[in-house]
């Protein structure tokens, strides 16, 4: 047996778009990072192994930026035939880019040694390697959504339903229990231009009729998220006993659809059944405070504001599948966008532990609706960039300097609801032919610089001026339908996503100074310059199909 070891600054346990997204953001701003993903796939939820695609927040212009749309476009630039093998790749090759990470897929935190109220290592089992990994670090970040290192830290957290009476909620119980919402097996279906059939297994279980069905919605055009069990079990430790009902009730549920009824599926074929249980909800951290429904219904107006939501408080009944009194769920009204604070991913009382994803210092009315996939991205790019920054500093997470922190996280593409940007010094001193591409807005049409071809932004310095860089934030149509990945396959195969507002070549073009770009899928560009200039000049060239060349800024430092 083999024993390696590894020291970081920062442990990334679980390799989700939480974890992903802590471990990109912490190695850009330059911190050694060792990421853990018990899985040979990153992207928790969203991989190839469970299908989920990527939600967040509801409303005109609240998709969520940074990392997690620089993942998206490059899958719509690299995969437009929307294989779920190649957005595996995606994720992975973004992780694999950054120098300052070391991943480790297949590794399982087993054990961690804690002294005076710190981790100081935690071990991971390599099955396929027959390999103990152990990563000594200064901070570790449990983004593995089941809080692993809960139990081996001895770090306070929650599972289950809150009463009503603890934190004045209207949407738990009036007694505390220990359920959840609950976890799915998902499944996906193909078109074929003939007529198919279908088996089902021996052990599968049998809906002869609608009736027969506590849901009875089951059209094709969806993932089947309703196939959801073990709210009322133990969503940790019966998970391969959720898995072995939800395939029983998957496999049911096509046989019905097939074999049972005209539900227009004659000609599609069942292509892939998820083995690994998607899941909704687990132990969830305290932090040093804990997020409320009252604290979502008010916007989420904290002083350290770092991410935010959007989604509804979409509850689902710890009954899943088996809910026989009317919808599966229920979506409580929540606003969009509402404020995640720094402070819910701090754990109460193990000093180096910090949290991304859906298992932040939530109650579970809130966890309704942070839990999503894009949420949860984003609080990893805002915990990843803080940790960097205290660890640099040489600071504790909880001395942070939030204002700088948001700014940062703002350079970097985020969006923090009530949080205004300061632009580079730079960009004021200089004159432009447009100003609002220098208003630090960077959503909203109103804010958007719209041209022609042949037009083009222009900054004049008074004199001579050394210019470092250049940032540009073009419009990748955060109102855009459709998700990351498809539910299901047409004839139509591969649709291709890549926005059409999205500008595709430009040049920059200056005093002894030209750059062009061509084949362009990133919303956020930035380029170095490091000439004194007195002139410089953004021509956005072409776009992905849209006859309006938009930029939102286009700043210089």
């Amino acid at each position: 047996m083999r024993r390696l070891e590894y020291l970081c600054d920062l442990c990334v346990v679980g390799g989700g778009l939480s974890g992903v997204c802590t471990a990109i953001a912490a190695a850009r701003h330059g911190i050694k990072v060792v990421l853990l993903q018990d899985r040979p796939v990153l992207g928790g939820n969203a991989s190839s192994e469970i299908r989920m695609h990527v939600c967040g927040a509801h409303g005109k212009d609240n998709r969520e930026t940074g990392i997690i749309e620089e993942i998206i476009l490059e899958n719509f630039y690299l995969n437009p035939q929307e294989s779920y093998s190649v957005w595996d790749s995606v994720i992975y090759g973004k992780v694999m880019a950054e120098e300052n990470i070391k991943l480790l897929l297949n590794s399982s935190v087993l054990d961690a040694s804690c002294e005076n109220g710190e981790i100081i290592s935690v071990t991971a089992w390599q099955s396929n390697a027959e390999t103990f990994h152990t990563v000594r670090a200064k901070y570790f970040a449990d983004c593995s959504g089941d809080s692993v290192l809960s139990t081996l830290s001895g770090a306070e957290f929650r599972y289950g339903r809150e009463a009503k009476s603890e934190f004045g909620e209207s949407i738990p119980p009036e007694k505390a229990d220990n359920k959840t919402m609950g976890m799915s097996c998902l499944f996906q279906i193909r078109e074929t231009d003939h007529k198919t059939e279908f088996i089902p297994p021996e052990w599968a279980y049998r809906y002869e009729t609608d009736d027969d069905l506590p849901y009875k919605d089951h059209d094709r055009y969806n993932n089947f998220w309703w196939i959801e069990v073990g709210g009322e079990w133990d969503c940790v430790h019966d998970t391969d006993r959720c898995r072995d009902e939800c395939l029983k009730i998957v496999f049911g549920v096509w046989d019905h659809m097939k074999n049972r009824g005209d539900h227009g599926v004659d000609n599609w074929v069942l292509d892939w059944v998820g083995f690994l249980p998607g899941k909704r909800e687990s132990r969830r951290y305290v932090g040093e405070v804990t997020v409320t429904e009252n604290d979502v219904l008010a916007g989420g107006r904290y002083a350290d504001v770092v991410a935010y939501g959007g989604w509804t408080m979409d509850d689902h009944f710890p009954q899943g599948f088996y809910y026989r009194d009317g919808y599966p769920t229920i979506f409580h009204p929540a606003p969009s966008p509402w404020g995640l604070p720094l402070r819910c991913m701090i754990s109460k009382n193990v000093k180096n532990l910090v949290f991304a994803g859906r298992n932040i210092s939530v109650t579970h009315a809130a966890l309704s609706s942070s839990r999503v996939m894009a949420t949860c991205a984003v609080l990893g790019q805002a915990l990843g960039t803080a940790v960097a920054d205290v660890v640099k500093a040489g600071l504790d997470v909880r001395d942070i300097d939030v204002s700088a922190l948001q700014q940062e996280l703002m350079w970097d593409g985020c969006y923090i609801p009530g949080v205004s940007r300061k632009l580079p010094g730079l960009t004021w001193a200089a004159e432009c032919s447009s100003d609002i591409v220098r208003n630090g807005l960077e959503r909203g049409e109103e804010n958007c610089w719209v041209g022609k071809p042949g037009e083009a932004i222009c900054y004049t310095f008074p004199e001579e001026t050394f210019v470092s860089g250049v940032r540009i934030v073009f419009d990748s149509d955060l109102n855009r339908e459709g998700e990351n990945m498809p539910c299901y396959f047409g004839l139509d195969g591969g649709r291709g996503r890549m926005p059409k507002t999205l500008v595709r070549s430009y040049r920059l073009v200056g005093d002894g100074f030209e750059l062009s770009v061509e084949n362009s899928h990133v919303r956020e560009a930035f380029h170095p310059v490091g000439k004194k200039l007195k002139k410089l000049t953004l021509e956005p060239l072409s776009t992905w199909g849209g006859e309006d060349l938009r930029v939102f800024e286009f700043e210089v430092e």
